[in-house]
């Protein structure tokens, strides 16, 4: 429920005041500077830098509703450290347990050494992972992790156990409690370890909810990288016996033109294989960490397997031809990993390109040699991609020229100032893609033009499922809304940090909705994957009386807001986004916008999901439609 202010005469959105100051006398003053002398001057401990500037540590706050968000950051990095444990071979099973908004964490490694645990979790660049002879591939490198958990949570606990003794110790955001040593008793010996326990502070991060879900894929993954160590949570056991195979096994399903692939080095694991979908897919992990962002192991993955393929055939083959279809997991283990963030999202190392392209060519080339089946298959799926490339070619000449005809700029497009490639200050930057002219024209005076960008889509769009790539090419929306992306060639001329599908709450809404996944999905599916793709929550009522304005975004909302606001309150339910006024969009789209991201749990269940919902009909479609119209009737 989102309250609005008001002026007596109609909501005004949040930050804005009716009307504008006028020149003169009535116009606001100056403020006069604050005096700037010693007085001013403050020294933070570190704890309280984290809490003043989180962003620094752990990058966004979230609610739990993106797996990128700060709850799950800081489970990472307790889990990481047994992680590191067991990478040096010590221990090999973690137990995570996640329940009302608190998380417990045990391993079963070394334990931190009793006399320093205080410090271990509370003073910054403090610990062991600054020793190769103890720590030689930690994720976590800077001694930053387990403090920042320690300073954003209303509770933290932590145990070391060694050798029969333990050491506890007690914080409330960040501030020591209660700490304590002693030994078990014999019947009641612990093994060795560490135990922690923690409550993120919602005076921080707000209202927030672990998402299982994500917490399981994060979970799998782990096992996956880490050959050999079990990780247990809420009960439930994640183990893998063949690494990055099972991996992109998981992913694929039986969608593969050829067996995988695979090579386990010293300092590099990576698996693939080929697939009949559009674009390329990589998953790449750095000392255990998803790299969602890739770097420079994936740059030089990508060359290495690029010249291995050209070397074992013996032919140009262009990289496009070779990469498309492609799908991959890359590992490598670094000792100095130099990370381009805190959250550690994109590598930015550049010493290891050499090793890391040499290693990966010979191992996909001695692949290819020892699997000649597989080797024909590979190479007519790269003849194939080659045909239909200069296929689309011959589109995609005719395209252009019939969108230079219609206008110098991509109709139904208003675009905002800062894109992605501008760095920092488009990390923000939005495209929404609306349904019709209508939801565009509530949005256009109400966005901030610098990073926020419209496409307004006539209605409907043509269903994409199982069509060629070139079929976009003579769509002229699809194609226009492709050329607005930036995405026409690869996602790497992505314009928008994020795409929003901003449709009506009805059936025709969502059923464009469907039709914008389909496309995404079918074609652009990396999109998806990086967590590019988003739903616009907007409002169904508005609750008002003169003073007060409530904009709900369910019934039980609706009731509530009526509820408090008293019988002489107005309901007014919105049937498209339309009907929201400007003045009323711009908070619904401002920094406290409610957005969905679209997620993938497996690879191998989106053709099964595209082919029932998007495919032709079928008994089971109808017998499913029928079953649930009957349902909702009653």
């Amino acid at each position: 429920m989102v309250k609005a202010k008001t002026n007596g005469k109609g909501p005004v959105s949040p930050g804005k005041t009716a009307g504008k100051p006028r020149a003169g006398k009535d116009a606001p003053r100056p403020k006069k500077a604050a005096v700037y002398d010693e007085s001013k001057i403050k020294t933070l401990s570190s704890l309280e830098h984290i809490r003043l500037r989180t962003g620094m540590y752990i990058g966004r706050l979230g609610d739990g509703s993106n797996p990128d968000d700060g709850i799950y950051v800081l489970l990472k990095e307790v889990i990481d450290n047994g992680i590191d444990e067991f990478i040096m071979g010590n221990g090999r099973l973690i137990e995570v347990a996640v329940k009302d908004g608190s998380a417990r964490v045990r391993d079963y490694g070394r334990g931190i050494p009793l006399g320093k645990l205080v410090e271990c979790v509370s003073v910054i660049n403090t610990g062991a992972k600054y020793n190769d002879d103890v720590f030689q591939f930690s994720v976590g490198l800077n001694g930053v992790g387990t403090k920042a958990v320690n300073a954003l949570s209303s509770h933290f606990r932590a145990v070391a156990v060694r050798n029969g003794e333990f050491a506890e110790a007690v914080f409330e955001r960040g501030k020591l409690k209660s700490q304590r040593t002693g030994k078990f008793p014999p019947a009641k010996k612990q093994k060795d370890g560490t135990y922690v326990e923690f409550t993120p502070d919602t005076g921080i991060f707000g209202e927030y909810a672990f998402n299982m879900e994500f917490i399981e894929k994060r979970m799998q993954n782990y096992a996956y990288l880490n050959t050999g160590l079990t990780l247990s949570f809420n009960g439930k056991q994640y183990v893998s016996k063949r690494g990055l195979y099972d991996l992109l096994a998981e992913e694929t399903g039986e969608d593969c033109l050829y067996p995988m692939g695979y090579y386990k080095g010293d300092h590099i694991e990576f698996a693939f294989t080929h697939t009949n979908n559009y674009g390329e897919e990589y998953f790449s992990f750095v000392n255990g960490q998803f790299t969602s962002d890739g770097g420079t192991h994936l740059s030089a993955f990508k060359e290495g397997f690029l010249k291995g393929i050209q070397t074992y055939f013996k032919k140009d083959y262009r990289s496009e031809d070779i990469r498309e279809g492609c799908i991959a997991a890359v590992a490598v283990k670094l000792k100095n990993p130099v990370f381009e963030s805190q959250t550690k999202n994109k590598l930015g190392n550049s010493d290891i390109r050499v090793w890391i392209v040499q290693e990966t060519r010979n191992a996909v080339e001695d692949w290819l040699h020892k699997n000649v089946e597989a080797a024909k298959k590979l190479e007519q799926k790269i003849v194939s991609n080659e045909s239909l490339r200069t296929e689309l070619n011959a589109v995609k000449k005719e395209a252009r020229e019939a969108a230079r005809k219609i206008a110098l700029n991509i109709p139904k497009l208003k675009d905002c100032k800062y894109h992605l490639e501008d760095g920092g200050k488009g990390e923000n930057s939005t495209i929404f893609i609306t349904e019709g002219d209508s939801a565009a024209g509530s949005m256009v005076s109400s966005r901030d033009v610098m990073t926020q960008a419209l496409f307004a889509l006539r209605g409907k769009i043509e269903n994409m499922y199982s069509k060629k790539r070139a079929a976009i090419y003579k769509n002229e929306e699809l194609y226009n809304m492709m050329t607005a992306l930036g995405i026409e060639n690869d996602i790497s001329g992505l314009r928008y940090a994020r795409i929003v599908i901003a449709t009506d709450a009805d059936f025709d809404g969502f059923h464009i909705r469907n039709l914008l996944l389909t496309f995404f999905l079918s074609y652009f599916e990396e999109l998806v994957t990086a967590g590019r793709v988003y739903i616009l929550e907007t409002p169904l009522f508005r609750v008002r009386t003169k003073k007060e304005t409530c904009y709900c975004y369910s019934e039980k909302e609706r009731d509530e807001a009526a509820a408090k606001l008293g019988g002489q309150s107005e309901i007014t339910r919105f049937k498209g986004l339309g009907e929201i006024s400007p003045k009323e969009f711009g908070q619904f789209i401002g920094e406290d916008m409610r957005l969905v991201p679209v997620a993938v749990g497996t690879l191998k269940l989106v053709p099964q999901v595209m082919t029932f919902y998007m495919g032709k009909n079928t008994p089971e479609r109808r017998d499913y439609i029928m079953k649930n119209l009957i349902e909702d009737a009653g």
